[in-house]
């Protein structure tokens, strides 16, 4: 059995910071569960833009209020408590924060912790061998 406590993960190598927002990465790939579990923040009145080419990514909306606006078609969905989507194209998409948002966020196939966004928002393929 694996537990974590949040806090404690956000003091050591499993908080990871960037640029207006940060994700505590609570499973990774050397965990071997098959994907990874982030609580990511995206800070008030910022927007990314993200797509993982390589990934799926499911996320859940703990708290905060914003919006998540698929690239490709222009459509816009807003973000709130409850509310989850599911990157099930490997959509290139713009989240945007107007409060802080709190998110519960599974990748598969797993991130190892120390991957870092590309210029397109994307992370680098898994390794076969991971």
């Amino acid at each position: 059995m694996i537990v974590r406590d949040l806090e404690t993960a956000r003091t050591g190598e499993r908080l990871v910071k960037a640029n207006g927002w940060d994700s505590t990465r609570l499973l990774l790939a050397g965990d071997a569960m098959g994907f990874s579990f982030h609580i990511t923040r995206i800070h008030a009145n910022t927007s990314h833009v993200f797509h993982y080419k390589h990934h799926f990514e499911s996320v859940y909306c703990v708290s905060g209020e914003g919006s998540i606006e698929e690239l490709d078609t222009g459509k816009v969905h807003q973000i709130r408590p409850g509310v989850m989507y599911a990157l099930d194209q490997h959509d290139r998409h713009r989240l945007t924060a107007r409060s802080e948002l709190v998110m519960a966020c599974c990748f598969n196939p797993p991130v190892t912790g120390t991957e870092v966004h590309r210029e397109d928002g994307s992370y680098a393929p898994v390794p076969e061998d991971a």
